[in-house]
């Protein structure tokens, strides 16, 4: 998975995010596995700072027309189509970028 390459797209408000919130290592679109007590899964996608416990060689790229590059987690490159777009979500200090993806890409990315 580390060889394919993801075509990423953001709209007005998440490319407003991006120059406003610049990055100087990178951003990784993250995903996590949490084990409930019940034996349930719950998984969560965001889009983090790339860390210094982060190896890039790990990941999966993805980059925006403009050049801009993500690194993405292998377990959400397995699951998410080869082109999406970014968004941004939440209101005031909430505001975060996410991934705008429709219904069924959500439920294969979370679900399958």
């Amino acid at each position: 998975m580390p060889g394919q390459q993801f075509q990423l797209d953001a709209d007005a408000g998440a490319r407003q995010w991006l120059d406003s919130h610049r990055s100087a290592h990178g951003r990784v679109i993250a995903y996590n596995v949490q084990r409930c007590c019940g034996g349930g899964t719950i998984c969560q996608v965001r889009i983090r700072e790339l860390s210094r416990r982060d190896d890039p060689d790990e990941f999966t790229s993805g980059t925006l027309p403009d050049g801009t590059r993500f690194l993405i987690d292998p377990r959400a490159a397995a699951r998410l189509p080869s082109h999406f777009r970014l968004t941004v979500r939440g209101v005031g200090p909430f505001k975060h970028l996410d991934l705008d993806l429709e219904g069924e890409q959500w439920g294969t990315l979370l679900y399958d």
